[in-house]
């Protein structure tokens, strides 16, 4: 059923991979003397004062919406539990990979500058916050699949 309690740790999980579009993954990185903010659609610098984008990250912008959409068609799938578990299962597996391939653009946009943690932005969490709730979605579907054949053995 949609009101399930994995169908909500799906949804925050979710909710965590678009928020990668609002927060920053790294903060004032110094790029040729210029502060610079980097976040999932790209590098940002003080230009007169103000913040514009001077490079983009269009397939990264567009692989996160992809990773991110994942989880809610996990919520459609409530009716059969086992392709539910698997495609949560895969989806900890992209959401790996995605940041990794978010790390590694992160690591080629500042070059040789190393990051410290005072440059970490909140974005760099999001990540790691998905995967643990798609853990504990996939408990609770594993729980509920327990009850559904308990219930069953009682007929």
């Amino acid at each position: 059923m949609i009101q399930r309690v994995q169908s909500i740790y799906l949804f925050l999980a979710s909710l965590a991979l678009f928020a990668l579009y609002l927060f920053t993954i790294a903060n004032n990185v110094y790029l040729n003397n210029v502060p610079t903010n980097i976040k999932i659609t790209g590098l940002f610098q003080d230009v007169n004062g103000a913040q514009q984008q001077t490079q983009a990250f269009v397939a990264l912008t567009a692989a996160t919406a992809v990773v991110a959409l994942l989880p809610l068609v996990i919520i459609s799938l409530f009716r059969n539990r086992k392709l539910q578990l698997t495609m949560a299962y895969s989806t900890i597996l992209v959401i790996i990979g995605h940041s990794f391939w978010m790390a590694q653009t992160v690591k080629g946009a500042v070059g040789a500058i190393t990051l410290n943690t005072n440059n970490f932005g909140m974005g760099l969490f999001l990540s790691p916050i998905a995967i643990l709730l798609m853990i504990f979605a996939i408990k609770a579907i594993k729980r509920d699949e327990a009850l559904i054949k308990s219930a069953d053995r009682l007929r």
